[in-house]
């Protein structure tokens, strides 16, 4: 059986919740809760659930050590569970992107994401898969820090419910017919 590791990125505490930094956290609740997955602990500081998705083995993750230090649940997970780099799925806001446009990746650079870097410091590789969900450009006259620990505003948040929808269907494409199939689907 195929195992699959997703990982959410974002901050534990309630601080955090509806923040668009933690937008990675927010797709794997809708993920989890679309496919009824079950609560399977903690280890390796994440918190977890897992399941059976078309026949694949899944372990979701919400690391418990704040963005920056993300790669130790991640490497740990990875490890643990002997899951190769090309079944790790990580899912996590991305500036660069507009507003609620997801781009799905095989493999590529960590850019300016400090979670993405622990993940490939940490993994020793930048070859796994990701989900970039778009929070937009950090406005102007506004910091960056501030932009992404902000919550969704009032024009975004009638797009959150579509936005964790697609970003499940997205994942849910992975697992059942593998990255590139869901590649050609969802980016746009």
């Amino acid at each position: 059986m195929n195992s699959w590791l997703i990982v959410g990125l974002g901050n534990p505490g309630t601080q955090y919740v509806n923040t668009r930094h933690n937008i990675g956290f927010a797709v794997l609740d809708t993920f989890s809760r679309r496919h009824a997955l079950t609560p399977g602990g903690t280890r390796a500081q994440a918190t977890l659930t897992t399941g059976s998705i078309g026949g694949a083995k899944v372990i979701c993750a919400w690391p418990q050590t704040f963005m920056n230090r993300s790669g130790i649940s991640v490497s740990g997970l990875a490890s643990w569970y002997k899951i190769p780099h090309d079944h790790v799925v990580i899912v996590y806001d991305d500036l660069d992107l507009p507003f609620a446009q997801l781009r799905l990746r095989e493999k590529g650079s960590a850019g300016t994401h400090n979670g993405m870097r622990s993940i490939v410091q940490l993994l020793g590789t930048s070859d796994f898969n990701r989900l970039r969900v778009g929070i937009g450009k950090t406005p102007e006259g506004w910091q960056t820090q501030a932009y992404v620990l902000g919550k969704f505003n009032a024009q975004e948040q009638p797009e959150m419910e579509n936005l964790l929808t697609r970003a499940s269907d997205a994942l849910t494409t992975i697992v059942e017919h593998g990255v590139i199939t869901a590649m050609n689907r969802y980016n746009a």
